[in-house]
Order: C-alpha cells, then structure tokens, then sequence
C-alpha cells in the first residue's frame, strides 16, 4: 500500500508530524526490453504482438526515511533523475513501495496531478473541474473563482479564460494548475517544479502562496532546480542522488553542500 492515512495527533505544544517515509524503497519494472542493436527483432515482435521475457528494474528510491511535520515548507533537490519527483508521488499514494512504509495525516495533493485538467474544455470550465477533483465544492469553487483567474494571470493580455486550454502555452497551463491548487487550504501540497513557469511577478505569487499555506499549518514539499526559489519558500531541504537520501537539514547548510558538491 503506497500511502496509508492515519491519525498522528500530538499536545497542541508539540510538532505534529504530517508525513512519515520509513525506508522508502521505490522500483519501476520496464517488460518488453529487446537486447542493445537488436531493432529489427523487436520490431517483428512488435508486429507479431509477440511477449518479451526481459524486464529491466530501475530502483528510483532506495531506503529513504524522514518526518515532516505541519508548517514546515521542505525544498527536494538533486540531478535529473534523482528520484525526487518519484518520492512525492509515492507520499501522494499514487507509487507502490516494494518495501518500506509512507503514512500521511490528511490527503496529500500533488500538483498536476488532483487538477488534471482537460484541454478541450475552456479554463473557466476546468476551473471548475479542478477544484472538484480537489475536493472542493461547487460552493467553494464560484467563491474563489475571481481569485484563481487573477491569481493566474490568465486574463491579463486577453479573456483567455473562456478559450479551451488547448489554445493556451505551456506556462498559460502550468500556471492556471498551480492557482486552482493554491485556492485550497492543503494538509500536504506538493509541487512539482511549478515556480519554474512564468515570469518573474508569476514566481514572486508562487512564493508568496507558499509561505501563506505553510504559515496556515500546512506542510509544502518543492521540487525544484532553482536554488533561489527553494532560498526564499523552504526552510528545509532534502537533497537526493541516485534514489539516495544524501541529506537532510536547514535550507542554507544543505544549499551549500549541494551547490559545493555540483561545482566540482
């Protein structure tokens, strides 16, 4: 079971932990591989529809274990491939572990994921869709409304709201998911490099929603490449390399590990 949601009420005096990753082993299982320089082959068993026996596994999180607790905002660093959005996705249940345990209070939200959006509906519509998928209700959804859009920034050079998604750029996208996201007071919210899209007055809303939901007693994880954004919204940091927890600590002291390690 990826995620198990439990109970982990502490004295009002005490941290109380929203999330706990104990020896966290994720594997992915790749069926179907044919050997290197063999395309021909693999293209007849395409054809034929026939089964390959090789599976290749690729351990994408190996033995990781932390506690975060609630107003707490957690940076997630590391190279390409280093298992970081794989974890959040474990902690959002949505990942099997092969072994180990993730117990959560509250429901985890990932974000791209709870607003999955549709790109032949219009924004105002998927507006609508998203926040239901997060559990809002329609309610709560027409109230917040106005702030989402303008959050966004979707209508400053036109009504694009009223447009299908599809009409939108990338960045219109990402920006319209991380503002539907943000409308809701989140238990656990995690971002999946969302503060990398749009410009500079997009990035400084972004940082400053994340500092509101962490100040409100929720707990935020950020992944993120850019050190700056992860400065001013964390005060936490786990660094990851090859599925590996390197370290854990205050943002600055593992900033400064990670980006004296990167320059060599």
């Amino acid at each position: 079971m990826a995620e198990q949601s439990v109970s982990l009420t502490e004295p009002a005096d005490e941290r109380v932990p929203t999330v706990i990753v104990d020896d966290l082993h994720i594997v992915y299982r790749v069926h179907g591989l044919a050997s290197k320089g063999n395309a021909t082959a693999a293209l007849r068993r395409i054809i034929r529809r026939e089964p390959s026996s090789r599976v290749r596994e690729v351990h994408a999180v190996r033995g990781v274990s932390f506690v975060a607790h609630r107003g707490e905002a957690i940076g997630l660093i590391g190279s390409n491939g280093s298992g970081k959005s794989t974890l959040l996705r474990a902690v959002a249940g949505l990942l099997p572990p092969e072994s180990g345990k993730v117990y959560t209070d509250g429901q985890p939200s990932l974000l791209g994921v709870n607003a999955a959006l549709m790109n032949d509906l219009t924004g105002e519509r998927n507006v609508m869709l998203g926040g239901l998928a997060m559990g809002m209700s329609r309610e709560q959804i027409r109230e917040r409304y106005p702030q989402i859009v303008d959050f966004s920034g979707i209508n400053d050079k036109g009504d694009f709201i009223t447009l299908p998604m599809r009409t939108y750029s990338s960045g219109m996208q990402a920006r319209l998911r991380f503002s539907i996201a943000a409308a809701k007071d989140h238990d656990v919210l995690m971002i999946d490099e969302a503060l990398a899209t749009g410009d500079k007055r997009f990035q400084r809303r972004s940082e400053a929603r994340i500092r509101e939901l962490r100040a409100e007693a929720g707990t935020v994880f950020l992944v993120s490449h850019n050190n700056k954004s992860i400065r001013k919204t964390c005060d936490r940091v786990l660094w990851l390399e090859r599925g590996e927890l390197v370290m854990d600590g205050p943002t600055e002291k593992v900033l400064e590990a990670y980006e004296e390690e990167s320059a060599k």
